[in-house]
């Protein structure tokens, strides 16, 4: 049969798995971080696939890993600067392993207790570590940021409204509004656009000369859409942002959410990581207060994707927001005492993958002292980068503590220094405007293998490639 192979191959197939694996991750170093990009090359070798004539099982993996190899960015180079992708760690590449082979479904609690109550487990760990009462807190794992931000939003309507989950917007007696820092991630303005509010209801607040969101700005705006008849909903503050790595004043901007009587989330899918390293702990203080917290395992604690986290101070509200009545999910655990929620409803999810072995693994081998020490090292790097950029002449365009450097030159012509050095394949970096229009260079470090002699490589390309004007 086609789709169950032969034991015996099955057996060689899954070594010669093994062995590419294990060759990606001893070779990625020496290999180009960028891709060149070739897609009639690319579309021209999967035309030959028109399904009528199948393949020996070596000669498929064989030509995926190829692809792999060749057309992409290869985010586990410790030579990738670029957006919040780690290299895996790797438990996490066998829990993913582990989790395709066994397929276990988690819509039910019944269906995979072992599955569900590891996911619980690790949502009251990770609550602990951002500071919520033991008990009070849930949580669920998501698909990403985007699918948590959109979670705070749908809790923070249901709370607002608890007509909502049966009338929608239309229960509200004013437009509901959302606040945000300009630099805030856009996948909150999607999610307002997904709920049916429109992206007029997001207000992009302005930033701070060090780019962060203000309480006085968020009292400001929420004040002014009060007084003309719209309700103040949300308040969204960053802890990490995307395009400079900046934490806001969360502490501050809790005050002036309570204030405008909002639910107050934080969005620390990336520099989340501050709470579990105790020199940097005072960064996101007052997240406590949150109302919920995105956190993405694979963003800062190096999981394969996608492993995104919310987490809520609020016991009862993802039950109240995502609760269904359905007449055929299993009901196997209706004798169980004091069954936890099914997953089903309990998330935007139906039936989904067990994202939360991926991260168990890798916790349970290295621990919280072995993620403290790989992120210790994540922030060494950052600050090895900004020093050797501002010893080039380069100006540091933001204060973060965090690994993510903007390098500016008002006589460089950033966007053709960035192309050069990505298509060179040397490095990838890329390029962000500032509140002011001019563009920086961005370089995060999020990879645990990124070492001095790769940060000194990106200086050397910088100072190649670096176009004047």
């Amino acid at each position: 049969m086609a789709l169950a192979i032969d034991p015996q191959q099955r057996l060689l197939l899954w070594q010669r798995l093994a062995t590419e694996i294990e060759r990606y991750q001893r070779q990625v170093s020496g290999t180009r971080v960028a891709p060149e990009l070739d897609p009639a090359r690319l579309r021209a070798a999967l035309a030959r696939f028109d399904f009528a004539r199948p393949l020996p099982p070596p000669e498929a993996l064989e030509f995926a890993v190829e692809g792999l190899w060749r057309d992409q960015v290869h985010t586990p180079h410790p030579r990738y600067f670029g957006l919040f992708n780690p290299a895996p760690a790797t438990m996490g590449i066998a829990a993913d392993a582990l989790v395709a082979a066994f397929n276990p479904q988690i819509a039910a609690w019944s269906h995979n207790p072992f599955a569900a109550e590891v996911e619980r487990h690790l949502v009251n760990s990770l609550a602990a570590k951002f500071g919520y009462v033991a008990g009070d807190a849930d949580g669920v794992f998501a698909s990403g940021g985007a699918e948590a931000n959109h979670t705070a939003l749908l809790c923070a309507l249901t709370e607002a409204e608890p007509a909502f989950a049966r009338h929608g917007v239309w229960a509200f007696t004013a437009p509901p509004v959302v606040y945000v820092s300009r630099l805030a991630h856009d996948s909150v303005a999607k999610a307002a656009r997904l709920c049916g509010l429109g992206a007029e209801s997001v207000r992009a607040l302005p930033v701070d000369q060090e780019l962060r969101l203000t309480a006085a700005a968020v009292a400001e705006a929420a004040a002014a859409d009060r007084a003309q008849g719209r309700k103040p909903l949300l308040v969204v503050a960053t802890a990490g942002s995307t395009a400079a790595g900046v934490v806001d004043p969360i502490g501050e901007i809790a005050a002036a959410a309570a204030e405008a009587g909002c639910w107050l989330h934080v969005d620390a899918a990336w520099g989340g990581f501050a709470a579990l390293l105790p020199e940097l702990r005072a960064l996101v203080a007052g997240i406590e207060r949150a109302d919920s917290i995105t956190f993405d395992a694979h963003k800062s604690l190096s999981v394969p994707m996608g492993a995104g986290i919310f987490l809520t101070r609020h016991r009862d509200i993802l039950s109240r927001t995502f609760g269904m009545a359905t007449d055929y999910m299993p009901r196997d655990a209706a004798g169980v005492e004091a069954p936890p929620p099914d997953p089903f409803a309990h998330s935007m999810q139906w039936s989904r993958r067990f994202i939360g072995l991926k991260l168990f693994l890798s916790l349970a081998v290295a621990g919280w002292p072995g993620y403290e020490e790989a992120l210790r090292h994540q922030v060494a790097m950052g600050e090895l980068l900004r020093h050797g950029a501002a010893a080039d002449g380069w100006r540091i365009a933001n204060v973060t503590p965090l690994p993510l450097v903007l390098m500016a030159d008002a006589g460089c012509d950033i966007a053709a220094t960035v192309r050069a050095v990505v298509t060179s394949g040397e490095a990838w970096i890329s390029s962000v405007p500032l509140p002011s229009g001019e563009r920086a260079v961005r370089a995060c470090i999020t990879n645990y293998a990124t070492q001095p002699a790769d940060v000194e490589a990106l200086l050397d390309a910088l100072r190649r490639h670096r176009v004047r004007r």
